[in-house]
C-alpha cells in the first residue's frame, strides 16, 4: 500500500531526520490513513460475458422488423392518426373479423395490455366495433367498422407497395429462400414454446 505524503505530513517530520534517508526504509504509517491509495487493479480484471449484438440473431431481426414497421407506419400515422399497434390490430381484424381481444393479441404476438389499449382507442374512434358471439352473451368479438375498413383498404396497398420496394433487390429464388427460412424460424419458436 503506497502513501501520498501531504504537505502537513512533511512539515510534521522531525528536524533531526537525515536528508539522505534511503527510500526503502520501513513505513510505520498505518494503511487505514485517509491518504492511503490502494494499488491499481490488475489489467486482466474480472471478465464478463460478451454479446456481439451485431451478430445476435434476435437483436438483428428485431432491429430490421422495427425499421420496416416504422417505414410502413410513415404511410398512415400522419394521414390517419393511428400508430403501429393500432394498425396491426386493424390489419388482423381486416383479415380475420370476429376475433376476441385475446385472439388478436395472439395473432399479433403483442402484449395483451398494449393490444387492449389499442382496441380501446380504436373503439373510441369508431374504427372497431364490439359484438357478442352468437348466443354466448359473455363472449365479445371484434370487427372493423365501415370507417375502419376504409382505412384498411387504403393502407393495405401502401403497405404492399413498401414490401415490394423492400424486396426489389431480391431474386425470385432469394425471396423463396427467405420465406423458407422465416418458416423454419417460426417452427423453431413453436417447438421452443412446446407447441
Amino acid at each position: 500500500m503506497k502513501l501520498i505524503a501531504s504537505d502537513a505530513t512533511h512539515d510534521a517530520m522531525p528536524d533531526d531526520m537525515p536528508d539522505d534517508m534511503p527510500d526503502d526504509m520501513p513505513d510505520d504509517t498505518p494503511d487505514d490513513t485517509p491518504d492511503a491509495i490502494p494499488d491499481a487493479a490488475p489489467d486482466d480484471g474480472p471478465r464478463h460475458a460478451r454479446l456481439d449484438l451485431e451478430h445476435f440473431l434476435p437483436y438483428r431481426l428485431s432491429v430490421v422488423s422495427n425499421r420496416i414497421s416504422q417505414r410502413i407506419a410513415d404511410t398512415y400515422m400522419a394521414r390517419f392518426g393511428i400508430g403501429i399497434t393500432e394498425w396491426r390490430v386493424i390489419a388482423v381484424l381486416g383479415r380475420e373479423p370476429g376475433l376476441s381481444a385475446n385472439a388478436v393479441a395472439e395473432r399479433t404476438a403483442m402484449d395483451k395490455v398494449a393490444v387492449s389499449r389499442a382496441l380501446a382507442r380504436l373503439l373510441e374512434r369508431g374504427l372497431v366495433q364490439r359484438d357478442t358471439h352468437g348466443e354466448d352473451r359473455r363472449r365479445s368479438v371484434l370487427e372493423l367498422s365501415e370507417t375502419g375498413y376504409g382505412i384498411y383498404d387504403e393502407v393495405v396497398p401502401l403497405a404492399l407497395a413498401r414490401e415490394q420496394a423492400l424486396l426489389a433487390h431480391f431474386a425470385e429464388g432469394e425471396k423463396a429462400l427467405l420465406e423458407t427460412l422465416l418458416e423454419k424460424l417460426a417452427r423453431g419458436l413453436r417447438e421452443l414454446d412446446g407447441g
